[in-house]
């Protein structure tokens, strides 16, 4: 098991510089840039100007000139050289890709453009919604649909079965937006109740509230966010833990198991349990990333949280670099790693399973 582990983290750096490479050459292609945008302020405000040109700046990560850029005709081209030279577009683009990687392999992910702050400390500050969210999402919906997808399989084929599954698809095929807006019309005074707040993780009194205050209004902030995004997440995961357990019960060693004279009960948990939650729990890690990062910008958007997926559709529309390549890095590490912690989790649940006779 130590070889296989060894292997997989050694791919992963491969992995990550094939991610890095592609997105970087795509985003030369990509109409716009930093540059483009301060010079579109400059056309706008005139004041801005000065603010610019006396300004300082950090090293870039990539994009593309602005010397064909409408918006600049009219500056003086020692300005918009500066400019260039002050984010690093004056090199070429494969020395400003290895700059960047090697600033990288030192933990060095540089400053946001617009925001002078540091890509980590960035992502620090925002860290805490995403977390709540993805957290909450994933343990709300594996203590929902385990003992659901459980009572499914033992009742498979009637009532409870039938109406549950046409629950399971109604609630599968509503959108998650459109879901968190249906909670926040109804209960965060849109137009009946005014039970939930509508924005924030904390209310403005925070440091006021005791211990007990302060955790009970972290889950009053919370709760709507986190049950829209659960919404879709719960569906699939009752399908997932119920079609396990029809798959194992269908098996020879449960007749055995039956035969002997053991109770349903015992059956159920003490033999089929085990193999029928393999892929389940195995898939923990990776039903928290894909919460973690998926659907979040929505969410966020709607309720007015400030997380991750905010943090990178501003990023992407400013084009500041530093903080689209710095997360892309750090979250591609994040992700790789976290497939290698389900296989993990496979072997922790099963002994049984050996990735490396697998492989040979």
């Amino acid at each position: 098991m130590g070889a296989y582990i060894l292997r997989r983290l050694l791919l992963i750096i491969p992995t990550l510089l094939g991610i890095m490479i592609i997105n970087f050459a795509l985003i030369q292609f990509v109409p716009g840039g930093p540059i483009e945008q301060i010079l579109a302020q400059i056309q706008g405000e005139g004041d801005v100007f000065q603010g610019i040109a006396g300004g300082g700046g950090e090293i870039a990560a990539g994009g593309s000139g602005s010397e064909d850029y409408v918006g600049g005709r009219g500056l003086p081209p020692e300005f918009i050289a500066s400019l260039e030279k002050e984010f690093g577009f004056d090199k070429p683009p494969l020395e400003r890709f290895l700059n960047m990687m090697w600033n990288y392999l030192h933990f060095d992910f540089g400053q946001s453009y617009f925001r002078s702050i540091s890509v980590i400390d960035l992502v620090l500050e925002k860290m805490p919604v995403s977390i709540s969210l993805g957290l909450w999402s994933t343990v709300i919906a594996y203590i929902i649909s385990i003992p659901l997808g459980i009572r499914k399989a033992v009742k498979d084929g009637t009532a409870f079965d039938t109406w549950t599954s046409g629950a399971i698809i109604v609630a599968y095929a509503i959108p998650g937006f459109l879901f968190a807006i249906l909670l926040l019309v109804l209960f965060a005074g849109g137009s009946y109740w005014q039970i939930f707040p509508l924005r924030g993780l904390t209310s403005d009194n925070w440091d006021q509230l005791s211990v007990g205050g302060k955790i009970a209004d972290y889950f009053w902030h919370i709760a709507l966010p986190v049950f829209a995004s659960t919404i879709s997440a719960f569906a699939t995961l009752t399908l997932l833990t119920k079609n396990s357990f029809l798959d194992e019960i269908k098996k020879q060693y449960v007749m055995t198991a039956r035969a002997k004279g053991l109770t349903e009960s015992r059956v159920l948990y003490g033999h089929i349990f085990r193999n029928a939650m393999l892929i389940v729990i195995a898939g923990f890690p990776a039903v928290f990333i894909g919460v973690f990062f998926s659907g979040s910008l929505i969410i966020e958007t709607i309720f007015s949280l400030d997380g991750l997926g905010r943090l990178g559709f501003e990023a992407a529309v400013a084009r500041d670099y530093p903080v689209i390549f710095g997360t892309l890095f750090i979250f591609g590490i994040i992700g790789l790693v976290v497939g290698i912690l389900s296989d993990l989790m496979y072997v922790l649940v099963d002994p049984r399973i050996d990735f490396e006779k697998r492989e040979g």
